[in-house]
């Protein structure tokens, strides 16, 4: 069956944490797997929480503190001691351990690794720690299986054997030089059937996939995720291989930046989860509100410019939220697209020939819409010049839309800047104030007002 957290689960636990029932809880949880015990923590109070990392295995507890939510994690380390910390840090390899070490006060970090009594794991360690994390080498974990290309296919199993210890996984086997410089890759079967004394030199394959440690954590994300890697090998500036990412980090910065660019298009100027405070919502929401507010007033105040014609042809003002919302609708589509395209690295050709494309797009729905429109404004007032101008209006707005949409996030991308910040309520705004324009323009032009 499948694990499934109940109020009769947690209150069972509860229990069992009041009495110091300790042997029961450790049966309780015996066969549970570490992500299902990480996700029934985040539930629990967190001196519940810490009592139950401090009673299970440390090479346990070492995976679910990886699971568990941020904030949760942060909290519990808060209740462990420095010596108990550097005990989970062991379990883990380098890359989650220098992970957590970060998220540690600095008065505490030097502490915790100072308990820390393998040498060679806390020299790799302090190295991640000098990247950024949202780089390859903020990414990649030291422990790797690499072999000499001089060695003969006997010592090389030898060795393997040796470093596989320390490796959790094993995606695959590098090929350096004396100097450590990524030379290749070599396939395990053809390590299975060759005589032992072939020399590795003459079987590795050269061809190999490598990023470079200051390469940017999401470059590394869509390389991966084109070629179908489970893991790349890290290099520096001479090619010396540094250390490896597996896919399970890369699964997380795509979920990361998925999380970022959806609040960013609904409006959200930076992260935040569902149980955070207040002030904490109010701080990412309120300055897309606020330019909502500029946005409204705006086209109020350019609607004001039209008060007479308002009044003489009322049927104008009451397709006013219509062609607002065509205008948002089309600047958010096009937008949408091409922000994804840019962050799957799809996107293809000139911005010229995108814009030529959006523009036919635009074209092609503005005219179908718009013909719609016509009509049914023309059976409902019977006015020709009254339906032409709300029509033709509607036309107009598609092709601006589509055109904003379009250019606003590859602009942004041009200069570096986050284009999903161009969805959401930035587009729909902009498109907004120049729809409401457009409109009353092109309908005082034709009516004659």
């Amino acid at each position: 069956m499948p694990f499934e957290i109940t109020n009769d689960l947690l209150d069972q636990i509860a229990l069992l944490i009041q009495q110091q029932d300790d042997t029961g809880l450790l049966e309780l949880l015996d066969t549970e797997h570490h992500a299902d015990i990480a996700e029934l923590i985040d539930d629990l109070s967190i001196d519940d929480a810490t009592y139950i990392i401090k009673l299970l295995d440390s090479e346990l507890t070492a995976e679910i503190l990886m699971e568990v939510d941020d904030d949760v994690r942060e909290k519990i380390l808060k209740n462990l001691s420095a010596k108990e910390i550097a005990e989970e840090l062991i379990e883990l390899d380098t890359d989650d351990a220098a992970d957590i070490i970060a998220e540690l006060p600095d008065d505490r970090k030097e502490h915790v690794i100072s308990q820390i009594s393998d040498e060679e794991h806390v020299a790799d360690i302090k190295e991640l720690l000098k990247y950024d994390e949202d780089s390859a080498g903020g990414l990649m974990a030291k422990e790797l299986v690499k072999v000499n290309e001089n060695w003969n296919v006997l010592k090389c199993v030898r060795e393997m054997r040796a470093q596989a210890e320390n490796v959790t996984r094993v995606h695959s086997i590098y090929v350096v030089d004396d100097n450590d410089k990524l030379k290749g890759r070599l396939s395990l079967k053809d390590l299975l059937v060759t005589s032992t004394k072939t020399h590795i030199s003459d079987i590795y394959i050269p061809k190999v996939d490598a990023v470079n440690v200051n390469d940017k954590a999401e470059d590394v994300a869509r390389i991966m995720q084109k070629y179908d890697l489970e893991a790349i090998p890290v290099v520096d500036d001479s090619n010396k291989l540094m250390g490896r990412i597996t896919i399970d980090d890369i699964v997380d910065i795509i979920k990361e930046e998925a999380d970022k660019d959806y609040q960013m298009a609904a409006g959200l100027s930076q992260d935040v989860e569902a149980d955070d405070t207040i002030w904490e919502h109010t701080r990412a929401r309120l300055p897309w509100l606020f330019l909502g507010l500029i946005g409204g007033i705006g086209a109020a105040a350019i609607m004001g410019n039209f008060e007479e014609m308002i009044s003489s042809h009322a049927i104008l003002f009451f397709f006013t939220p219509l062609i607002a919302a065509m205008a948002g609708n089309v600047g958010v589509q096009s937008s949408a697209i091409i922000v994804q395209g840019i962050a799957n690295g799809d996107l293809k050709g000139s911005v010229t020939n995108r814009l030529f494309k959006e523009l036919s797009l635009a074209i092609v729905n503005g005219l179908a819409l718009s013909v719609l429109l016509f009509g049914f404004t023309w059976v409902w007032q019977g006015h020709m010049l009254t339906s032409a101008a709300i029509s033709i209006s509607l036309f107009a707005v598609i092709i601006v839309a589509g055109i904003i949409g379009t250019f606003i996030p590859l602009f942004l991308n041009k200069r570096g800047i986050d284009p999903a910040i161009a969805t959401g309520p930035f587009i729909t705004t902009s498109n907004d104030i120049f729809g409401i324009l457009i409109y009353f323009w092109i309908a005082k032009t034709i009516l004659g007002i």
